[in-house]
């Protein structure tokens, strides 16, 4: 399983983001499937709705639900997340704390994004 950054799903969905291509290519060799958060869909969503409409965050959406694993943060993750944002001294959204924590509850090594925040964490092999 690999986890998917925001900044994936908007690449692969608007022709003219800068790593709209990169994107395209990774989507190509990737076999395993994608683990989110709802955290990931609200971002994608409220990104992709913003550039081209919200029809275009729909069809996402049902992409995320046929596609993905989606885990949902609890009161506890979201604790944890919490305690990651502050070990990064808020250098990290608290989104991508909460991606981490998830990536650490399924033990997922990798993470599709084109954020290189997730670049601190050592733990973490970022595909780019």
């Amino acid at each position: 399983m690999i986890f998917a950054d925001s900044s994936f799903f908007i690449a692969i969905a608007r022709e003219n983001d800068r790593w709209h291509k990169d994107a395209l290519k990774l989507a190509e060799k990737i076999k395993e499937p994608l683990l989110i958060s709802e955290l990931i869909i609200s971002e994608s969503i409220t990104m992709l709705g913003s550039f081209q409409g919200g029809k275009a965050g729909k069809t996402l959406y049902e992409y995320f639900q046929d596609n993905c694993k989606i885990e949902f943060i609890n009161e506890e993750m979201l604790e944890k997340a919490m305690d990651t944002f502050l070990k990064y001294d808020g250098s990290i959204s608290l989104a991508d704390a909460s991606s981490i924590e998830v990536m650490k509850k399924h033990r997922v090594k990798k993470i599709i994004s084109f954020d290189s925040d997730f670049d601190k964490m050592h733990e973490i092999d970022r595909m780019h």
